[in-house]
Parts: structure tokens; sequence; C-alpha cells
């Protein structure tokens, strides 16, 4: 690879079981936009969402269709954070969120990187809500 290069991670896979209820989940509670929704035919679409006001990577809903895809939603990480949301003002998006009735798996803590919760998906994948410290 020439060292002119430039590569980026633009979208990370998620496998959902409905598109429908996955894109409602993230647009309606956790306020995602979506970036592309294209009927692929045969049932299949190429749907992407992003956060709101996010330059950076996208979640590409995949419909899981075989039997090893579908044991895997809802725990893509095995069981870890699968994924990680950094916001510039954690108490709002809490708030928001709580509001919404997104499921908390703890109560906010401190630590030394910034105030932070873990949180799940409609399918039980954990995902973080972070707010990092500023040095």
């Amino acid at each position: 690879m020439s060292q002119s290069a430039k590569q980026q991670l633009t979208s990370v896979a998620l496998l959902v079981k409905s598109y429908a209820e996955a894109i409602d989940f993230y647009t309606d509670k956790l306020s995602f936009q979506i970036v592309q929704n294209i009927d692929m035919g045969e049932g299949q679409r190429f749907v992407k969402v992003s956060l709101a006001n996010s330059h950076g990577c996208n979640l590409l809903l995949l419909k899981a269709e075989s039997e090893q895809q579908l044991a895997a939603v809802g725990n893509q990480a095995g069981g870890s954070v699968f994924l990680i949301i950094q916001t510039d003002d954690f108490w709002r998006d809490y708030q928001q969120m709580l509001a919404k009735g997104v499921v908390f798996d703890e109560q906010p803590r401190e630590e030394p990187y910034g105030t932070v919760v873990v949180f799940q998906d409609l399918y039980g994948n954990k995902l973080d809500l972070i707010e990092v410290k500023q040095p």
C-alpha cells in the first residue's frame, strides 16, 4: 500500500432480526438517522444508520438469515460491549434514552476516563454511552 493511500472505517455490520424493528429502535430510541435504505430485492435491504451530526462510523443493519447468524443476534460481542457512543453531554442523552425506555444494565458511573453507562439495544447487544473527560 502506498504512503498516500487513505483508508477509514466507515461501517460496522450489525445482525438484526428485522429491518423495520431495528430501524425503529435506532432512530426512535437512540436518535440515529437513516443514511441509506435501498431495496435489494428478495427481502434484502441495504440499510445504514448513523448518529445525528456524526461524521464517523455508520451501522450497517444486516438481516440475519442463517442459523449461525440468528444465534449471533444480540450477542455480537460475546456478552461484552459491542459499540461505544461518545457524547458531549452525557446527562442530556442519558435522560432522553431513559425517557424512551432504553434498558440500562447499571447506574451511570464516573471512571478516570469519563462518565459512562452500559445499555442494551433491542436484541440485548451491549453498548456504552460515554462522555470523555477533558484533559
